[in-house]
């Protein structure tokens, strides 16, 4: 009797034993990294399947009135991610090669202060729940004679500076040039590693600007390089960016950097700028983002699209806009946010002039109003089929899916160029009346729901037969219609 009763506690114990620890590890949070969806690879998903959908903003650097003390610079950093988060936001970039956090002070030799900055960063972002696309280098030149910007021009490379380069060619084609490079993805890895944090490590902003090498040249050290940091940071999306696509010449470029098969993202750059050889740079902002988002598409690359650069600027990039002061709106904001999402993008545009424009015109909200409008959405399940039309008065973008069908409508009269270059207020739209079997759906009774972004309002409306009657709007609205 007595050994039984030992028996009968030790199995007791046993069971306790067994039960906590399926108790704590059902507490300890599976790792969530982001990937390209298995299941629909034009969508982002976690690693545990559910949907990412990336919504956020450039944040490359502290502003230059700030730059000089770290205290000060983090707490301007701090209300951004803030602002960003306290909306909805999910999402930054930043440049790691920019002056306040490049750690290469000389060649091949690394600042532990400037290392603890970015570790400063990164512990900021986690805070705000914003997971980060992380550049590695901007530069274009290792002198001023190969390309007089200062800003993008890595100095201590060159042999004039104690470097070992003579030029940018010789950066990329040369081993000591190449082990530059290598050495540095090392340094990352051993701090960091694939941190679920990140969204991914992004080879270059724009590399295309360098000015000198072959195409050749160029592509056989992205091949190489795409594949070395992919394996340093295994669990992480890796990808590479090009400058604006403002011209013809650049499409072919385009088209053969986002078909290769390291580069996981296919992202695009494109900004409204009145000096831009492509008419389309010149239109509404809407039809700007749409269009690259279109044009990339086009190419079928299997992989999720982004709008990774955008906004207004003067022509040929020599400043933020001067429309900026003038929309405390945020109808360029707006249309950023929507336009390429609704195009078949797999997350919302992303804007540059982050503290120029987003925060010095407190526009914040817009990311808040652009998560009310898709929340509840699966666009991995959806499988959405992304489409355009025109009625006289509206732009109308249809996302068509398995359950849902989101259209956004935007107002042709109401554009950057009335509203801010001619002063002209936005109308509103009475009565407007939607044939839905024009859009394909037929619907002859039911409720549809309806959101104004600019009020912050969902409404539900009957359908008429194969009609809905919109409520008073201006600028934009949004029908949600479930099948």
């Amino acid at each position: 009797m007595k050994l039984s009763l030992n028996i009968v506690l030790s199995l007791l114990m046993l069971f306790l034993i067994i039960s906590c620890r399926k108790e704590k590890d059902a507490q300890t949070p599976v790792p969530r990294y982001i990937a390209v969806s298995s299941d629909n690879r034009s969508y982002f998903s976690y690693t545990d399947g559910s949907p990412y959908i990336p919504v956020g903003i450039n944040m490359i650097n502290p502003s230059g009135s700030t730059s000089s003390n770290p205290d000060t610079a983090f707490y301007e950093i701090e209300q951004w991610m803030k602002g960003l988060s306290d909306n909805g936001g999910n999402y930054i970039r930043i440049w790691l090669s920019q002056s306040f956090w490049d750690i290469e002070d000389s060649a091949g030799r690394y600042n532990e202060d400037k290392a603890q900055r970015i570790d400063r960063f990164i512990d900021m972002a986690r805070k705000y729940g914003l997971r980060i696309k992380i550049t590695l280098e901007h530069f274009r030149s290792l002198t001023l004679e190969e390309n007089p910007q200062r800003w993008a021009t890595k100095f201590v490379y060159h042999k004039s500076h104690g470097g070992p380069l003579d030029s940018i060619r010789q950066y990329l084609t040369s081993a000591e040039g190449q082990q530059l490079f290598l050495n540095k993805l090392d340094f990352y890895k051993q701090r960091y590693g694939s941190d679920t944090l990140f969204f991914g490590w992004e080879l270059w902003n724009e590399m295309n600007a360098m000015k000198g090498p072959e195409d050749s040249v160029f592509f056989a050290w992205n091949v190489k390089m795409l594949d070395e940091v992919k394996k340093r940071f295994p669990e992480n999306l890796v990808m590479q960016s090009l400058g604006s696509f403002d011209t013809d010449g650049v499409r072919s470029l385009y088209k053969r950097m986002m078909l290769l098969d390291g580069n996981e993202i296919a992202q695009v750059h494109r900004y409204l700028d009145l000096g831009a050889p492509m008419d389309i740079c010149h239109q509404s902002m809407d039809i700007i983002c749409a269009s690259a988002v279109s044009e990339i598409l086009s190419y079928e690359t299997g992989k999720p699209v982004i709008l990774a650069e955008t906004g207004a600027v003067e022509p040929r990039h020599a400043g933020p806009s001067k429309y900026y002061p003038l929309d405390t709106a945020g109808i360029l904001l707006h249309d950023i946010l929507f336009a390429p999402f609704f195009s078949g993008s797999a997350g919302a545009g992303m804007s540059w002039h982050w503290e120029s424009y987003v925060h010095k015109n407190n526009l914040w909200l817009h990311f808040r109003r652009f998560n009310e409008a898709i929340k509840g959405i699966n666009p991995i399940e959806e499988n959405f089929i992304p489409s355009n039309g025109e009625t006289t008065d509206l732009r109308i973008y249809q996302l068509k899916g398995n359950k849902t069908n989101l259209y956004w409508l935007r107002d042709k009269m109401s554009s950057w160029e009335s509203e801010l270059g001619k002063q002209v207020p936005p109308r509103t739209l009475q009565g407007v009346k939607i044939d839905l079997r024009k859009l394909g759906i037929t619907l002859l009774t039911g409720q549809v729901k309806v959101y104004d972004p600019w009020k912050d309002l969902w409404t539900t409306v009957e359908a008429d037969g194969a009609e809905v009657i919109l409520p008073n709007f201006s600028r934009s609205i949004v029908v949600k219609i479930t099948h």
